[in-house]
């Protein structure tokens, strides 16, 4: 499973006690162990370890179904019950008849549903998930039965089938799907369900185009057709939350009626989906077990101080507070706070961004941290953030900072802020209040003995809507390389 992102915005899981249960109340999970535990010995199976039809009235009525569907589910329940390995399905002995049955037995993994812990469980519904996404990119059951020759094979061509290609794009509408859904400003599940329409668009419209082609929106017509299929499949595992395409709208579809534009109030006709949180924790193990980097909350809390500050540096910044929320809890007040001082040293490129998360970090250490801001207050690049911690506290007896340390921790925060966030609006609002404040901010600033002090006035040159201070920005900088250079 791949998505385009090297790094995943981190996500925030709900415990394994929370998601096994939930993985164990999906429908299609509980319908396999109530299949698993009324089988027995008498069951009869075909060869490929199927229900054989006179057998599923009986298990359809197990499971309570009924229509003309009950049959369809409880093939698929009982296939995911042996897949996943909660009953034992044993083959007929090599020479027997071919119309010969199999035998059915309780498999090792039944009991774990009820007696092993949150990770047994877990691993039992990603073994069904493996095998209702393999489902999922199965076409339709009758387009494959109208495609079987002859000989009983079939047709992959006639049918327009790429199996490797349909799974492929699955797994890409799911990555897309994870990185809309985790939300970059908590870490945690977006409040919203993610529109049809945006998902398909997301996998088919190059992210160079501008208005899209009646081609393109043919093909993003067609994707969410397959996808609506798909998620209908998906949403018994309790992967995603779904909300079907609406009837009438998949009937002008098919007539080959474009589609009209979605207006706000009826965007929900179109279909709309959802993760749910086993559904998260469920795609993360995915992309875990294929090399993606997708981290969440709490990896970081039984580490050194030195990889808390820089595993969360790219967090957003809600992120970064709950990953270090879970880290301090684990750690006495004022020992933390030494080890978050220790590793927020040092002159490299990421050192600024370690120290805003290391300023993070101590606001929320509590007044017990006290002796250890005091200890660093004649370091060079930590007694600036010492100082504004105590005086945030109320600390008496705080000597005042000298003026080329404001400097050096201005220019140190504005590092920060720009490694973390870019060209924001925030950024922009700081460097206006920081011109404004300081006529003389300028002539002073390009003398800072700071690595990042250069970049930190071109920034601000770019930044500043006045062309005339962002013209002061720029000289400021240049004489800072000069300097820089010498």
């Amino acid at each position: 499973m791949s998505v385009s992102p090297a790094s995943l915005p981190p996500v925030l899981l709900h415990s394994e006690a929370e998601l096994a249960r939930a993985a164990l109340a999906s429908p299609l999970l509980s319908r396999a162990v109530r299949l698993a535990r009324w089988a027995g010995p008498g069951t009869r199976v075909g060869a490929g370890g199927e229900l054989v039809d006179e057998q599923l009235p009986a298990a359809a009525a197990e499971l309570g179904l009924t229509g003309e569907d009950a049959a369809a589910y409880t093939s698929e329940a009982w296939r995911v019950a042996v897949d996943t390995g909660l009953v034992e399905v044993t083959d007929p002995e090599d020479g027997a008849d071919e119309d010969a049955e199999g035998t059915v037995t309780a498999g090792e993994e039944l009991a774990l549903v009820t007696s092993g812990s949150p990770q047994d469980v877990l691993g039992v519904w990603l073994a069904a998930l493996e095998t209702i996404l393999a489902d999922a990119s199965v076409p339709d059951l009758d387009d494959l039965v109208d495609a079987l020759e002859e000989g009983g094979e079939i047709d992959l061509d006639a049918l327009g089938w790429d199996p490797e290609a349909e799974a492929e794009f699955l797994d890409g509408v799911l990555g897309n799907l994870y990185l809309l859904t985790v939300s970059e400003d908590a870490g945690a599940a977006a409040e919203g369900p993610v529109p049809l329409p945006a998902l398909a668009a997301s996998m088919i419209v190059p992210d160079d185009m501008g208005e899209p082609t009646d081609d393109i929106l043919e093909q993003v017509s067609d994707a969410m057709m397959k996808l609506d299929d798909q998620f209908r499949v998906l949403e018994p595992v309790g992967l995603v939350e779904y909300q079907p395409v609406d009837e009438a709208l998949m009937a002008e579809i098919d007539e080959n009626q474009p589609p009209e534009p979605i207006e706000d109030e009826d965007v929900s006709r179109y279909g709309l989906v959802r993760l749910t949180p086993l559904g998260l924790y469920g795609l993360r193990a995915r992309m875990l077990e294929a090399g993606v980097d997708a981290p969440a909350v709490g990896d970081l809390a039984d580490k050194g101080a030195d990889a808390l500050l820089d595993g969360t540096a790219g967090f957003p910044q809600a992120a970064a507070q709950a990953e270090i929320e879970q880290w301090l809890a684990r750690r006495e007040p004022l020992a933390a706070a030494r080890e978050l001082l220790a590793a927020a040293r040092g002159s490299d490129e990421g050192a600024p961004l370690r120290r805003l998360r290391c300023q993070q970090a101590l606001s929320l250490a509590g007044a017990q941290a006290e002796p250890a801001l005091r200890e660093v207050l004649d370091d060079a690049e930590l007694g600036g953030l010492a100082r504004v911690w105590l005086a945030e506290h109320g600390a008496t007896d705080v000597p005042p900072p000298s003026e080329d340390m404001i400097f050096w921790l201005t220019v140190d925060t504005l590092a920060a802020q720009l490694a973390a966030e870019g060209n924001s609006d925030e950024l922009q609002g700081l460097v206006e209040g920081l011109a404004e404040q300081h006529s003389g901010f300028f002539a002073a600033a390009w003398r800072v003995d700071h690595p990042a002090t250069a970049d930190v006035l071109e920034a601000m040159g770019r930044l500043h809507p006045d062309k005339k201070v962002a013209k002061e920005a720029r000289k400021a900088a240049f004489k800072a390389r000069s300097q820089q250079g010498n």
